[in-house]
């Protein structure tokens, strides 16, 4: 059987030649991430997830690519039936010169219309929103992933949190107890 000449999705090693680990920064098969907003999840309740595409200039996408990119306040709007990514920062591209684009500009994201009118109409219910959750590149595309969300309140915080160290000392005591029966 010839070996292929083809780089490998998961991205480790060279062309045509599989190390059989993902190369960092990846989740999965060919979905590298460059940028999540993790405290999202913390924030808010996440009812709906969506991806859509980012439509980017030549220096924010190498800028992405060196890894350059913070979801920390952004947010996604409907306006006019088209779906925004805004307060995204993407930095300035190292290599850039006066063709360099803005940090901090609204992008626009390329989602289908059923998909736009489904948003649309979860977001008419009160306090709900649209976050966005990563940044990654899929099959050589960059890409968001947007969460239909509710904003947690300050007691569901606490509850979450508990509910999380709980199960953690109820795994650590399980695999002690698992320890102690084989030796």
């Amino acid at each position: 059987m010839a070996k292929s000449n083809k780089a490998t999705p998961t991205g480790g090693g060279q062309a045509g030649k599989s190390t059989g680990k993902p190369a960092p920064g990846t989740k999965g098969g060919d979905r590298l991430i460059v940028a999540q907003n993790r405290r999202a999840r913390h924030d808010f309740k996440i009812n709906d997830t969506v991806e859509a595409g980012l439509v980017l200039g030549g220096t924010e996408v190498k800028s992405l690519r060196e890894g350059r990119a913070s979801l920390a306040d952004a947010f996604a709007t409907v306006d006019d039936g088209e779906v925004w990514l805004r307060a995204a920062h993407i930095g300035e591209y190292s290599h850039g010169t006066w063709t360099n684009h803005a940090a901090r500009r609204t992008r626009k994201l390329l989602l289908n219309r059923k998909e736009i009118d489904r948003l649309e109409r979860e977001l008419g219910s009160s306090g709900t929103t649209l976050v966005p959750l990563a940044i990654y590149f899929s099959n050589g595309y960059a890409k968001v992933e947007l969460a239909v969300a509710t904003g947690k309140r300050e007691y569901d915080k606490r509850e979450a949190i508990a509910k999380r160290d709980a199960d953690r000392e109820a795994a650590r005591a399980l695999a002690a107890r698992n320890r102690r029966a084989r030796a």
